[in-house]
């Protein structure tokens, strides 16, 4: 998650879609107008099973010089091959 976070960060797009599961991964995985990433808090994980996780997160940011918002999310994970990949958020999951 954290790198991830730091991906968004550097605008580093290439490891964000190669940590993205392909069956949920979009074709852009950062969007203009200006973000400003402010900060991550992880508030918690849970394995789900050997290979599914999740993550519970807040990121704050601020677009195009407006005021700062966050993001709430318990993101889903899938391990595949050894490596964890980003599925989505969790069903239900008020977060982006």
């Amino acid at each position: 998650m954290r790198s991830r976070y730091t991906a968004f960060t550097r605008g580093a797009e290439a490891y964000l879609l190669a940590t993205w599961h392909p069956s949920t991964r979009p074709a852009r995985a950062i969007e203009e107008g200006g973000v400003k990433w402010l900060g991550l808090t992880v508030q918690g994980h849970r394995a789900l099973d050997a290979d599914h996780a999740e993550v519970r997160f807040v990121a704050r940011f601020r677009a195009g010089g407006g005021p700062a918002g966050r993001i709430e999310e318990c993101s889903r994970f899938v391990r595949e091959g050894g490596r964890w990949y980003y599925l989505a958020a969790a069903p239900g999951d008020a977060g982006a």
